[in-house]
């Protein structure tokens, strides 16, 4: 006994304090440079990370000793708790989205697609070594007594030295970065720039001021916004007008992506529907997923706004009292449409219920409105063929001109499916999540075709243009390997990039099919089909292009600050040349980084500060 309690006077609890800072540390920054996979661009990038946890660290440790002036070793193991955890949930999160957890994510937590399913494929046995330091520190800290006293000068010198070191990381990322907290929502560079923790408390306060921005706004705010959005101009092309006074029907495809046209697995087509439907329709394939961590709800948003989604969280369950002019009202107003959304999953789900009434939908037919059993249900809710099925019921009930969304759901990660509903062979590449992907975008392929046809037999085809479009990326940086594998390509930044196009396809019946290789995004589909319908006359703002025309210098522009343009893209704060895949010179990309901070900002001040209650809608 008598050893035991010289061992553990040996360890004093400033030498524990310092110890568990180190251990920390190297966590972090291992945790940093393997597990988050930065992209490291210089020397300054590797000497922020070795730094920018010590500062951050330092101050949240002493919290288990600084307002008692007594080291308090309950405080002192939750802190190691808490940031093991705090890091380890980054990771997670990381390892699937390739993105950060924010404030509002974890409010909507329950909306995050992926990470329920596949906890257990995204972890790894080597995880465990972040938490093998726990028992080590835990055991040190639980002998002796509860509370022991601390050197006052150490207590002087470890506050000093975290705000110290918290002052020169910060001052070291602004002059490498001088646009690091005015663009917060590329967080790959906050992160990289000043740490995971300090990127955290950053989210944080963010997060806890951003509703003063509505308090503030004011109608100039409203008048600059109009302003800048109607300096935009897109040029008429000889569909205009085409689809007028058509019924107007938008398929959501989930996670679908472009390179499953005309792709083939085993000889036999991924979307033989799909792909004999686009030689007699408008088929964009230079497309970009430009969703954030809103997914489907993000791409439903730009599509009936032509906003840009926010950069954390959903903008349907953030902002679901905002006033809109969405397509819904829109077409009410130029054609008398009755609008109505069409889903097989819970009311509830990315708030729709409530944001749906605030976009202007007449009814939104939910999973309460189908009849949902452990047959014809799998994954996610509802399959594909069976929502169609029982929807076409629905839709022929409607008044007409209508405006409907489908949302499908099969085609959902992790990808399930059962035996009896594939209609090709899973592919053979590395990576199971890829393989089974192949067999939901077949299954949702036949579904789209079940869904036309029931238009045919109701006799509503004709008299009805159609929107079909991928939601957002499927197969995750994660599993991008076995997409690779089955493509044939070779790993780089510019096909990552080129990987993320989703199809958009416009079918209007007696029209002949032309493709369009102009870039452009989702934000881009509102302002293309109104050209269509031949409604011209909205004034509201939007920052979508007529894609039939879209000038293919103007960048498509994505949540986190990148772009593409017709030569070149810009990803990880890296310019590459489009066709080489080469960097490009320096300077090369910064005429369009103005306009893609100016869009962004804009668009987030139209939602933070609800500018459009200004605008007589």
């Amino acid at each position: 006994m008598k050893k035991r309690k010289k061992i553990y006077t040996s360890m004093n609890p400033q030498k524990l304090v310092i110890i568990a800072a180190i251990i920390l540390w190297l966590k972090t920054v291992i945790v940093s440079l393997i597990g988050f996979s930065f992209h490291i661009q210089s020397a300054a990038d590797i000497l922020l990370i070795l730094l920018n946890p010590i500062g951050s660290l330092c101050l949240i440790l002493s919290a288990c000793f600084l307002f008692r002036k007594r080291f308090n070793k309950t405080i002192f193991i939750l802190i190691n708790v808490l940031i093991t955890g705090l890091l380890y949930a980054d990771l997670l999160y990381y390892r699937f989205y390739t993105d950060f957890v924010t404030v509002p994510i974890l409010f909507q937590f329950k909306n995050v697609g992926g990470l329920g399913p596949s906890t257990l494929e995204l972890m790894s046995f080597w995880d465990l070594l972040l938490f093998a330091d726990l028992f080590v520190i835990i055991l040190l800290a639980l002998k002796g007594n509860k509370t022991v006293s601390i050197q006052k000068s150490f207590m002087k010198k470890f506050v000093l030295t975290g705000i110290g070191l918290f002052v020169i990381t910060a001052g070291l990322a602004l002059l490498k970065s001088p646009y690091l907290f005015s663009t917060a929502y590329d967080r790959e560079q906050m992160v990289k720039s000043i740490g995971p923790f300090n990127y955290h408390l950053f989210d944080i306060s963010y997060a806890a001021f951003s509703p003063l921005k509505k308090v503030l706004a004011t109608e100039t705010d409203t008048i600059a916004a109009v302003s800048y959005t109607e300096a935009k101009e897109d040029k008429e092309t000889t569909a205009e007008g085409i689809a007028k006074g058509k019924n107007v029907v938008l398929i959501s495809m989930e996670s679908t992506q472009n390179f499953v046209i005309n792709q083939k697995v085993n000889g036999e087509e991924i979307t033989p529907f799909l792909n004999n439907l686009i030689e007699n329709s408008y088929y964009f394939n230079s497309i970009y997923d430009q969703t954030a961590q809103g997914k489907t709800s993000d791409s439903e948003f730009m599509i009936d706004t032509s906003l840009y989604p926010l950069p954390s969280g959903s903008v349907f369950v953030r902002k679901p009292s905002n006033v809109f002019n969405a397509l819904p009202k829109i077409l009410k107003e130029n054609g008398h449409y009755y609008s109505a959304v069409l889903h097989g999953n819970d009311a509830t789900f990315w708030n729709r219920e409530n944001m749906y009434a605030e976009l202007g939908y007449d009814r939104f037919f939910s999973k309460a409105d189908y009849e949902v059993n452990e047959e014809n249900s799998v994954n996610y809710g509802l399959k594909d063929i069976p929502f169609f099925e029982q929807s076409a019921d629905y839709i022929a009930e409607l008044p007409q001109p209508f405006y409907t969304r489908f949302i499908t759901l099969t085609n959902h990660f992790p990808f399930l499916l059962d035996e009896e509903d594939q209609y090709i062979a899973e592919a053979a590449t590395t990576q199971d999540v890829v393989n089974r992907y192949v067999t939901t975008v077949r299954y949702q392929d036949e579904a789209i075709k079940v869904l036309f046809d029931r238009f045919k037999e109701m006799g509503l085809y004709e008299n009805t243009v159609f929107v079909l479009y991928g939601d957002h990326y499927g197969i995750s940086e994660k599993y991008e390997d076995g997409l690779l594998e089955l493509l044939n390509l070779e790993p780089s930044p510019v096909n990552h990039v080129e990987l993320q196009k989703v199809p958009v396809i416009i079918h209007v019946p007696g029209q002949e099919g032309e493709v369009f290789s102009n870039i452009g995004g989702e934000v881009d589909i509102r302002p293309t089909l109104l050209s269509l319908l031949g409604i011209t006359n909205v004034d509201t703002p939007s920052f979508g292009h007529n894609l039939m025309s879209r000038d293919p210098d103007q960048p498509v522009i994505f949540r986190d600050g990148s772009f593409v343009t017709e030569k070149f893209i810009y990803i990880n704060n890296v310019c590459y040349e489009k066709d080489s895949g080469n960097e490009a010179k320096e300077g090369t990309c910064e005429p369009y980084l103005e306009k893609v901070r100016d869009e962004l900002n804009m668009s987030d001040e139209i939602l933070n500060g609800d500018l459009l209650r200004f605008l007589d809608l």
